[in-house]
């Protein structure tokens, strides 16, 4: 886990959780923009069956959270700022019953309609035992794919080698395929059971999730004009814009 900045009294803690496939390292770009915009800690943690962080037994967003919960500090206040699967372990973070000090939650990207068909297809992506690749590169590319990356971010960059692994001379993801049977959130008993902030976000062009299957929660939502699914990837100023107004 990313653990950078000083403990400063009264102020917040970030959480960044990112989505699946990618890992805590996708955030690493926003180094430099928080050493000058963020006063206090910021946290970038793989999430359970990514990157360096173990895998799960069976994947459910309850369990996700704990595992996060587990490597923060008992005193922190947080404010989380979770891209897509991570936007629904910051919202089970948030749960009265949690008993964590969330103080807000901005949820980028999160996919709010599932269908049948992609629900079958995530449970078998989840079945697939682990793919291996003779090269990094083909690995790579893979990677770039499952993690929404393709086009942003460029095969040799750390975040990619952050989410791959080599083994006896052969490439693989470092993700635990399983993770992909997680399942759909719902997201109407998440916000009904937490009692902080909450701002859903996306994209303007992210074709996973529109403004009006956000708005039907009833809580706050931002549009970013002119960015797509990973918009903490194409512009992380934008993004950062949101979180900031709740410190």
């Amino acid at each position: 886990m990313t653990d950078a900045g000083a403990r400063t009294p009264g102020r917040p803690a970030l959480l960044l959780l990112h989505g699946m496939g990618a890992t805590g390292e996708v955030w690493l770009p926003w180094a430099a923009l928080l050493e000058r915009r963020w006063e206090g800690r910021w946290l970038a943690p793989d999430l359970a069956g990514h990157g360096t962080s173990p895998p799960l037994p069976a994947y459910d967003f309850g369990t996700l959270a704990e595992r996060v919960a587990e490597a923060l500090a008992p005193d922190d206040r947080l404010i989380v700022l979770g891209h897509s699967l991570g936007g629904v372990v910051g919202l089970t973070l948030a749960a009265r019953d949690a008993g964590l000090p969330v103080a807000a939650v901005v949820g980028l990207g999160i996919k709010a309609v599932w269908s049948g068909a992609e629900l079958a297809k995530a449970r078998e992506l989840a079945a697939r035992p682990v793919a291996w690749y003779a090269d990094r590169d083909a690995a790579a590319e893979r990677y770039l794919r499952v993690s929404g990356l393709a086009g942003l971010v460029a095969p040799d960059d750390p975040r990619v080698t952050a989410g791959l692994r080599q083994v006896d001379g052969r490439w693989r993801l470092a993700m635990d395929p399983a993770a992909f049977a997680v399942g759909e959130p719902d997201l109407s008993a998440l916000l009904a059971a937490t009692d902080v902030p909450i701002l859903l976000a996306r994209g303007e062009h992210d074709p996973l999730v529109t403004d009006a299957q956000l708005r039907r929660y009833g809580v706050p939502v931002a549009t970013l004009a002119g960015l797509g699914h990973n918009a903490h990837v194409e512009d992380p100023e934008a993004v950062l814009a949101l979180v900031e107004s709740y410190r």
